[in-house]
């Protein structure tokens, strides 16, 4: 009788192998600790929106060199602009920490799932402020130094505390922030703020209603449920879409003063891409009116193609340097 040869047990790893097992375990979890960290305050910042908001610096930089500004002064500008709008949107997410909660489209964001104490976020957003004030004042001048501080100031003081809650207003008059970094790009280049940085100023402005009103058409839910008075929350839909029309003309036409700065090349662009945002805006309003079922996100995403379009063709027009239309007197 033959006797089966025993199976060999498992193979229990040498003691000096553990530790090191175990201190491979404890630096992978601190990674991944730490790469969550840097998700969380780069949520607080909102970079997306960050990046529209660069869209335009550029552009105006352009206009205002009339050509292709020095590339260390861009990027300068751009990275004082960028710790400048994180700023204010990080000071954002903690006063309104408590409405995110309540909301769809918001209940992701850092401070509203706990992953960052709103001390630190308070911390956070106060440092960066200071940080891009004296940045720019270092690589720029005074002037966007200044006026990167006020957009700050603004957006925080006036939009998040005093508007956003009261008034449907709020998107009108706090938008006001979002219209800064044009007129930061062109003080950076020439030190002064020109006719041409406030049309630029005064696009982007009336460009804001109807860019928001499309979205909070959207989750007017969400905004409902939070308590903040956007306008699809406190007005019917036909008022709703008879003022985006009403401002994508206002806009449209706007956009048109900034002409004599430029050539046939802007010329044509905002002729042409004003004249589809109102098509668009005027089917928008017919199908409310009409009773149909709408998708007002087409018109926001419209809203940041036409944005970008325009901005776009004010760069390549400084950037070729054709002779400008001027006026016509």
């Amino acid at each position: 009788m033959t006797v089966p040869a025993s199976r060999p047990g498992p193979t229990k790893a040498p003691p000096a192998a553990r530790p090191r097992r175990d201190a491979r375990v404890r630096l992978r979890a601190a990674r991944i600790r730490v790469r969550d960290v840097v998700v969380a305050y780069l949520g607080l910042t909102k970079t997306r929106i960050i990046e529209q908001l660069l869209v335009v610096t550029v552009p105006a930089m352009f206009l205002a060199r009339r050509g292709i500004p020095p590339v260390g002064l861009v990027v300068a500008t751009l990275l004082g602009g960028a710790l400048a709008a994180a700023s204010a949107h990080a000071l954002n997410c903690v006063i309104d920490a408590d409405i995110d909660v309540k909301m769809k489209r918001t209940a992701r964001r850092p401070l509203a799932r706990g992953q960052v104490p709103p001390t630190h976020a308070l911390v956070f957003g106060l440092v960066l402020a200071a940080v891009s004030t004296v940045w720019l004042w270092l690589t720029t001048n005074q002037l966007a130094a200044g006026l990167a501080l006020t957009a700050i100031a603004f957006y925080v003081l006036v939009y998040t505390l005093i508007l956003k809650r009261r008034t449907a207003q709020n998107i009108v008059w706090g938008g006001a922030a979002g219209c800064m970094p044009v007129v930061i790009g062109w003080a950076a280049v020439t030190g002064t703020v020109q006719w041409p940085a406030l049309v630029m100023f005064g696009v982007i402005f009336f460009w804001t209603p109807p860019h928001f009103w499309a979205l909070a058409m959207r989750y007017r839910d969400d905004y409902a449920a939070a308590g903040v008075p956007m306008l699809p929350v406190v007005a019917t839909p036909v008022q709703v879409s008879r003022r985006i029309v009403v401002y994508a003309w206002v806009m449209a036409v706007w956009s048109l003063l900034l002409v004599p700065a430029t050539s046939w090349i802007y010329a044509v662009v905002a002729v042409a891409a004003g004249a589809y945002f109102l098509l668009r805006a005027h089917r928008l309003h017919a199908g409310v009116v009409a009773g149909r079922e709408v998708a007002p996100m087409r018109l926001f995403h419209l809203s940041n193609m036409y944005l970008c379009g325009l901005f776009a063709a004010i760069a390549v027009d400084a950037a070729v340097g054709l002779p400008v239309l001027g006026l016509p007197f």
